[in-house]
Formats: structure tokens, C-alpha cells, sequence
């Protein structure tokens, strides 16, 4: 049974990739750069020109029984790469896909990159192949940078509430299911901390745990687009940064589960044990 894993040059495919060193399974690592991958034993590193290399992956995936999917960096053509990749890993005869897909995941979700997620659970739904669905939430590491250089985060989140998980729980989670797929096919798991905060809660930990005063001010959307305009980015980048926080407004992040304690037998961090971790 060899597994496949991409994106193992960032950090939560880099740690799946090194948490799955050591039990006896054939890994291949498919990076852009051979020069960027983890250096592990035992593994096998191939390159390819990313998830549109339709001939490459295909030729990288021939001997995976078990891929592990990281969605491709953020673009306008973000979807018709995954579909892409999807394709090349059915044409090569995987059996198994192992998506890293987001919370609430729905073609109509307020977070506008779910949207694109959920399209790409439905293709490899149509596609025959075996299938596990990780829908993390937003990452408590994310959450922890959100504050701007005067030490405020800003955004249209209200008191709505996110269940931010850490990296690291998604990641045990996801080599977990990565040592017995089988186990774990046609599930969908949501992958959340322990606890719903608002951002106002948030701020606070922040501020007790770092001595940095943090503070959360409640942005109207207009406010939102307004303040984000001085960046020079595509609209779609734009809204989807604003839809970042309606997400949290309109409720869609707030389910607490118990999925990281069930696939791993142990209770994922707080955001306040994380950031004491990361001290």
C-alpha cells in the first residue's frame, strides 16, 4: 500500500509525511520543487509541475494505492487544478483519495473558498474512487496572526463564533486515517478545536498569553471591502478574505466536534495551549 502525499513542503503535509516515517508503509512525497521536500527515509520524491500536470501526476501516481489532497494555492483557477489532479490520480489507478477539505463545506457556504471545496468533494465523488473528507476549520495558527501592526484584527465576524483547530490535530488526524484508509472510506469527519470563540475572545487569549495587547473591532462589510482595497489584489482574493469573517458571522464555523479525540484517542489543543506551546 503506498501512499502519496502532496503539499509535504508546507507544514501540515510536511507533518503528515514525517508521521507516517517509521510504520512500514511506502511513501511518495509529489513536489513542485525536489530541493523544498522533507528529507525522510525510505521515500520516494517525485516532481511535477502541480495539480494541472495531468501526464505528470498521472505517471507519479501509478504505484499509489492512497493519496493524500492539500488544496492548491489560493487562484481564479484554483478548482479546475483540483479537478485536474482528481483526474490524473483516477487515470493512474488510485483507489483512495484523502481530501483536506474545509468546514461546512456547500456550493452556496459564505466563505467563498468552500465553495470551491465542496465542488472538489464532488468530483471525487463522480470519480469512482474511494473516498475520506477532512472539513477542518479555520487554524488557530491562523487566527493568532490575524492582528495588524496595531495589534487589532478587523473584520464583519459580529459574535459569531469559530471552532479554529490547530495544524497539528489536523495533521495527526489526517495520518491517522492515512495508516488504515480503509477504515475511514466514504466518511467525512469536521476537523475543530475544543471550543467556539468569538473573535472578541480571541483578542483576549491573545493578548494574556503573548502580553501583546489585542483588540477586535467589529468592521461593517463596507468597512471590510473598504480596508482591504489597499491591496493590490483580484476581486475574488478580496471577498474571500471579507467572507473569511461573514463565515464566522452567519454561524457557519461554529460546530464543536469530537472527531480529532475519536480518529486520534486524545483531545486537540485549545487556542490558549497552543499559543503557549508556540511561546
Amino acid at each position: 500500500m503506498r501512499v502519496a502525499v502532496t503539499g509535504s513542503t508546507g507544514f501540515l503535509g510536511g507533518l503528515v509525511a514525517r508521521s507516517l516515517v517509521g510504520h512500514n508503509i511506502p511513501l511518495t512525497l509529489l513536489v513542485r520543487s525536489t530541493a523544498r521536500a522533507p528529507q525522510l527515509p525510505d521515500t520516494q520524491v517525485i516532481e511535477t509541475a502541480g495539480y494541472a500536470d495531468l501526464a505528470g501526476n498521472k505517471e507519479a501516481l501509478k504505484d499509489a494505492s492512497t493519496v493524500f489532497m492539500v488544496s492548491a494555492a489560493e487562484s481564479s483557477d484554483r478548482l479546475e487544478q483540483h479537478k485536474a489532479f482528481i483526474n490524473a490520480a483516477g487515470a493512474a489507478g488510485v483507489e483512495h483519495i484523502v481530501y483536506l477539505s474545509f468546514q461546512n463545506a456547500a456550493p452556496n457556504a459564505t466563505f467563498t473558498l468552500a465553495r470551491t471545496h465542496w465542488h472538489t468533494e464532488e468530483h471525487i465523488r463522480q470519480s469512482g474512487m474511494k473516498f475520506t473528507f477532512l472539513r477542518d476549520s479555520f487554524y488557530q495558527d491562523f487566527l493568532a496572526g490575524l492582528a495588524g501592526d496595531d495589534s487589532v484584527i478587523r473584520g464583519p465576524a459580529g459574535r459569531g463564533c469559530v471552532a479554529a483547530v490547530a495544524r497539528t490535530d489536523a495533521a495527526a488526524a489526517a495520518a491517522q486515517i492515512l495508516l488504515d484508509p480503509a477504515a475511514h472510506a466514504g466518511k467525512t469527519y469536521t476537523l475543530t478545536g475544543p471550543q467556539a470563540l468569538t473573535l472578541d475572545e480571541v483578542a483576549q487569549i491573545i493578548s494574556e498569553e503573548t502580553g501583546r495587547s489585542v483588540s477586535y473591532h467589529n468592521e461593517t462589510v463596507d468597512e471590510a471591502y473598504a480596508s482591504r482595497m489597499a491591496w493590490d489584489v483580484p476581486d475574488w482574493q478580496r471577498e474571500a478574505w471579507v467572507s473569511t469573517y461573514t463565515a464566522i458571522a452567519a454561524g457557519e464555523l461554529e460546530e464543536v466536534t469530537t472527531d480529532i479525540c475519536d480518529i486520534t484517542g486524545r483531545e486537540p489543543l485549545s487556542l490558549r495551549e497552543l499559543l503557549r506551546r508556540t511561546r
